[in-house]
Protein backbone atom coordinates (compact mmCIF):
# COMPACT_ATOMS: atom_id res chain seq x y z
CA UNK A 1 0.00 0.00 0.00
CA UNK A 2 2.77 2.13 0.19
CA UNK A 3 5.03 1.22 -3.12
CA UNK A 4 4.24 4.18 -4.75
CA UNK A 5 4.39 6.85 -2.93
CA UNK A 6 8.10 5.76 -1.90
CA UNK A 7 8.66 5.02 -5.19
CA UNK A 8 7.74 8.96 -6.30
CA UNK A 9 9.62 10.02 -3.65
CA UNK A 10 12.62 8.36 -4.77
CA UNK A 11 11.79 9.02 -8.84
CA UNK A 12 11.90 5.15 -9.39
CA UNK A 13 9.18 3.61 -12.04
CA UNK A 14 7.48 0.55 -10.30
CA UNK A 15 6.32 -1.71 -12.83
CA UNK A 16 3.06 -3.92 -11.72
CA UNK A 17 3.60 -7.63 -12.56
CA UNK A 18 0.35 -9.91 -11.38
CA UNK A 19 1.19 -13.64 -10.73
CA UNK A 20 0.02 -16.82 -9.27
CA UNK A 21 1.73 -17.83 -5.66
CA UNK A 22 -0.40 -21.35 -6.39
CA UNK A 23 2.76 -22.41 -8.97
CA UNK A 24 5.28 -21.07 -7.47
CA UNK A 25 4.52 -22.92 -4.21
CA UNK A 26 3.56 -26.23 -6.05
CA UNK A 27 7.61 -26.28 -7.62
CA UNK A 28 8.56 -26.20 -3.62
CA UNK A 29 6.53 -29.34 -2.85
CA UNK A 30 3.45 -27.11 -0.96
CA UNK A 31 0.27 -27.63 -1.24
CA UNK A 32 -0.61 -24.54 -0.01
CA UNK A 33 1.28 -21.46 1.91
CA UNK A 34 4.55 -22.13 3.92
CA UNK A 35 2.54 -19.95 6.02
CA UNK A 36 -0.18 -22.85 6.75
CA UNK A 37 2.65 -25.32 6.06
CA UNK A 38 5.07 -24.22 9.12
CA UNK A 39 2.32 -23.33 11.91
CA UNK A 40 4.65 -21.23 14.31
CA UNK A 41 6.13 -19.49 10.94
CA UNK A 42 2.44 -18.75 10.06
CA UNK A 43 1.28 -17.49 13.38
CA UNK A 44 4.19 -14.73 13.63
CA UNK A 45 3.27 -13.37 10.15
CA UNK A 46 -0.07 -12.80 11.51
CA UNK A 47 0.83 -10.93 14.55
CA UNK A 48 3.93 -9.37 12.07
CA UNK A 49 1.26 -7.92 9.63
CA UNK A 50 -1.07 -6.54 12.64
CA UNK A 51 2.43 -4.72 13.64
CA UNK A 52 3.24 -3.34 10.17
CA UNK A 53 -0.05 -2.47 9.51
CA UNK A 54 -0.54 -0.71 12.79
CA UNK A 55 2.88 1.09 12.44
CA UNK A 56 1.90 2.30 8.88
CA UNK A 57 -1.89 3.50 9.74
CA UNK A 58 -3.55 0.61 7.55
CA UNK A 59 -6.32 -1.34 8.38
CA UNK A 60 -5.77 -5.25 8.91
CA UNK A 61 -8.75 -8.11 9.08
CA UNK A 62 -7.12 -11.93 8.48
CA UNK A 63 -8.57 -13.26 4.99
CA UNK A 64 -10.31 -16.51 5.50
CA UNK A 65 -9.65 -18.93 4.25
CA UNK A 66 -5.86 -18.06 3.29
CA UNK A 67 -4.76 -18.08 1.17
CA UNK A 68 -7.73 -17.10 -1.34
CA UNK A 69 -8.13 -18.26 -4.35
CA UNK A 70 -6.90 -15.28 -6.44
CA UNK A 71 -6.72 -16.33 -9.98
CA UNK A 72 -9.66 -14.33 -10.83
CA UNK A 73 -8.26 -11.29 -9.76
CA UNK A 74 -4.92 -12.35 -11.08
CA UNK A 75 -6.22 -12.06 -14.19
CA UNK A 76 -8.13 -8.89 -14.08
CA UNK A 77 -5.11 -7.33 -12.89
CA UNK A 78 -3.63 -8.54 -15.95
CA UNK A 79 -6.06 -7.62 -18.18
CA UNK A 80 -5.52 -4.01 -16.80
CA UNK A 81 -2.28 -1.15 -17.42
CA UNK A 82 -0.87 1.18 -16.09
CA UNK A 83 -2.38 2.94 -13.50
CA UNK A 84 -5.36 0.61 -13.96
CA UNK A 85 -3.45 -2.17 -12.70
CA UNK A 86 -2.11 -0.69 -9.52
CA UNK A 87 -5.27 0.80 -8.72
CA UNK A 88 -7.27 -2.19 -8.83
CA UNK A 89 -4.01 -4.31 -7.02
CA UNK A 90 -4.76 -1.97 -4.19
CA UNK A 91 -8.57 -2.26 -4.06
CA UNK A 92 -7.87 -5.73 -4.04
CA UNK A 93 -5.50 -6.03 -1.27
CA UNK A 94 -7.53 -3.54 0.82
CA UNK A 95 -10.61 -5.64 0.71
CA UNK A 96 -8.73 -8.99 1.15
CA UNK A 97 -6.29 -7.61 4.04
CA UNK A 98 -7.90 -4.70 5.14
CA UNK A 99 -11.57 -5.86 5.20
CA UNK A 100 -11.19 -9.79 5.58
CA UNK A 101 -13.71 -10.22 2.55
CA UNK A 102 -13.48 -12.79 -0.31
CA UNK A 103 -11.76 -11.94 -3.29
CA UNK A 104 -12.36 -14.70 -5.28
CA UNK A 105 -15.83 -13.81 -6.86
CA UNK A 106 -17.03 -12.20 -10.51
CA UNK A 107 -19.23 -9.91 -8.55
CA UNK A 108 -16.63 -8.90 -5.98
CA UNK A 109 -14.03 -8.34 -8.60
CA UNK A 110 -16.42 -6.32 -11.05
CA UNK A 111 -17.95 -3.88 -8.49
CA UNK A 112 -14.47 -3.22 -7.92
CA UNK A 113 -14.08 -2.64 -11.79
CA UNK A 114 -16.89 -0.98 -11.74
CA UNK A 115 -15.61 1.86 -8.73
CA UNK A 116 -12.88 2.20 -10.82
CA UNK A 117 -14.64 2.97 -13.95
CA UNK A 118 -12.57 0.47 -15.78
CA UNK A 119 -14.44 -0.46 -19.21
CA UNK A 120 -17.32 -2.97 -19.07
CA UNK A 121 -15.42 -5.50 -21.53
CA UNK A 122 -12.55 -6.01 -18.82
CA UNK A 123 -14.07 -8.82 -17.49
CA UNK A 124 -14.64 -10.82 -20.11
CA UNK A 125 -11.02 -9.75 -21.27
CA UNK A 126 -9.49 -11.28 -18.30
CA UNK A 127 -10.53 -14.99 -19.40
CA UNK A 128 -9.38 -14.64 -22.97
CA UNK A 129 -6.66 -17.28 -24.39
CA UNK A 130 -4.32 -13.75 -24.15
CA UNK A 131 -4.65 -12.83 -20.60
CA UNK A 132 -4.38 -16.14 -19.77
CA UNK A 133 -0.96 -16.77 -21.53
CA UNK A 134 -0.13 -13.72 -20.16
CA UNK A 135 -0.11 -14.74 -16.55
CA UNK A 136 1.36 -17.87 -17.31
CA UNK A 137 4.29 -16.27 -18.67
CA UNK A 138 4.26 -14.25 -15.53
CA UNK A 139 4.10 -16.99 -13.80
CA UNK A 140 6.93 -18.45 -15.57
CA UNK A 141 9.10 -15.31 -15.35
CA UNK A 142 8.64 -15.29 -11.53
CA UNK A 143 9.88 -18.86 -11.07
CA UNK A 144 13.04 -17.75 -13.09
CA UNK A 145 13.44 -14.76 -11.22
CA UNK A 146 13.26 -17.11 -7.97
CA UNK A 147 10.44 -15.50 -6.83
CA UNK A 148 9.21 -17.52 -3.80
CA UNK A 149 6.48 -15.54 -2.08
CA UNK A 150 4.91 -12.33 -1.69
CA UNK A 151 5.64 -9.04 -2.06
CA UNK A 152 8.77 -9.49 -3.87
CA UNK A 153 10.11 -6.58 -5.85
CA UNK A 154 12.91 -7.18 -8.47
CA UNK A 155 15.01 -4.35 -9.96
CA UNK A 156 16.10 -3.81 -13.21
CA UNK A 157 19.83 -4.96 -12.75
CA UNK A 158 18.01 -8.89 -11.30
CA UNK A 159 18.14 -8.23 -7.88
CA UNK A 160 15.64 -9.39 -5.80
CA UNK A 161 14.24 -8.17 -2.63
CA UNK A 162 11.27 -10.23 -0.70
CA UNK A 163 8.66 -8.97 2.14
CA UNK A 164 7.28 -5.37 2.95
CA UNK A 165 10.19 -4.70 5.26
CA UNK A 166 12.49 -5.00 2.23
CA UNK A 167 10.85 -2.38 -0.21
CA UNK A 168 12.46 0.41 1.24
CA UNK A 169 15.99 -1.43 0.34
CA UNK A 170 14.51 -2.40 -3.21
CA UNK A 171 14.03 1.03 -4.05
CA UNK A 172 16.98 2.63 -2.95
CA UNK A 173 18.97 -0.02 -4.62
CA UNK A 174 16.70 0.86 -7.97
CA UNK A 175 17.39 4.64 -7.51
CA UNK A 176 20.92 3.72 -7.04
CA UNK A 177 21.60 1.91 -10.23
CA UNK A 178 19.34 4.06 -12.08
Amino acid sequence: MRIEQWARERDVAVVWRPFLLGPIFADQGWRTSPFNVYPAKGRYMWRDLERICEGQGLPFARPDPFPQHSLLAARVATALDGDARSQFCYAVFAAEFGRGQSIDSEEFVSGILREMGAPAETLARAGSPEVKAALRDSVTEAGALSIFGAPSFTTADGELFWGFDRLAAALDWARARA
